[in-house]
């Protein structure tokens, strides 16, 4: 029995920051209706998909900031994406901000199944950026003081045929969170992200934001045997240009699909998960060949 599964990466170009929810989410619901058209079953959309990127401003007011924050999901601006979802059979990835009930905030993406039922939830491990005003920046990347770092460690779900898996933005730059996705038999990993053009405090690496990109994604999907969806929100985006290239990769790390602009575009592969099983019983089979009693040190402080 095929266990191939259409995916599509559903890329968003900017989104002002006045842009209204409803919006946004009539722009989701036409890649959802264009990706499942072109055969996909799985679409995959952006970290904070619903709202530009506010972490690039320094907010003091705290309803201000709470504005960009969801506290339930579905809501009742985004629920015409879940209906449409069901209505279609098709599954969906979406990144959003959460604000719980107790008022923590995490940067979130869940995964949603064809019955429109939330079925897998992670929050963001790996918070880049800084805490503090720092207004000599061209754009800040607040994202340490708006978000707290996920609670939920890194959770895999049976769904779609297969093991699926969710990292957000700067994690994918992290191999220990691939590995922990890979260590749990990972065989398609979703990824939604940000990322500027420019980094301020290395300006110097500026040019290989394209590059880096898809080096840790196709490192990621090869040394763990798994397929990657990796999503952006890009253009340029109150001022910032954010990057695209969105993708999709196959487990042997090669690129099989990627968009080619900066604005809402969907890029479609069929995914067959048992290809997998070319990296995972061989070159990383991880039965035969890890020796966790030397790797003592990447579990210590350094």
């Amino acid at each position: 029995m095929s266990r191939s599964v259409i995916v599509a990466a559903a890329q968003l170009g900017p989104i002002a920051r006045n842009e209204s929810r409803e919006r946004v989410v009539r722009r989701l619901v036409a890649l959802l209706r264009e990706a499942h058209g072109r055969g996909a079953r799985l679409v995959v959309f952006p970290e904070l998909a619903l709202t530009t990127f506010f972490p690039r401003w320094w907010f003091a007011d705290p309803a201000e900031l709470d504005a960009f924050f969801e506290t339930e999901m579905p809501s009742p601006a985004t629920r015409p994406l879940f209906e449409v979802a069901a209505e279609l059979g098709c599954a969906f990835h979406l990144g959003y901000a959460e604000r719980t009930p107790e008022g923590r905030r995490f940067n979130t993406a869940i995964l949603v199944d064809p019955s429109g039922r939330i079925v897998l939830k992670y929050r963001k491990v790996h918070l880049p950026g800084h805490r503090e005003h720092e207004p000599r920046r061209p754009f800040q990347h607040l994202e340490k003081r708006y978000f707290e770092p996920g609670d939920l460690g890194f959770p895999t779900v049976e769904a779609m045929g297969g093991r699926m898996g969710i990292l957000i933005c700067n994690d994918r730059r992290w191999p220990e969170a691939w590995r922990v996705l890979g260590l749990a038999g990972v065989e398609l990993a979703m990824v939604g992200y940000n990322t500027p053009q420019h980094y301020p405090p290395v300006p110097q690496q500026d040019h290989l934001q394209h590059f880096h990109n898809h080096l840790v994604l196709q490192a990621g999907a090869y040394q763990n045997g798994t397929w990657v969806v990796a999503t952006a929100k890009c253009g340029v985006e109150e001022g910032c240009l954010l990057i695209g290239q969105s993708c999709i990769v196959a487990p042997t790390g090669e690129i099989v699909a990627m968009c080619g602009t900066l604005d809402d575009e969907v890029a479609v592969a069929r995914a067959d998960l048992d290809r997998c099983r070319e990296i995972k019983e061989h070159i990383f089979n991880f039965a035969l060949h890890r020796r966790p009693e030397c790797y003592g040190p990447i579990c210590t402080k350094g």
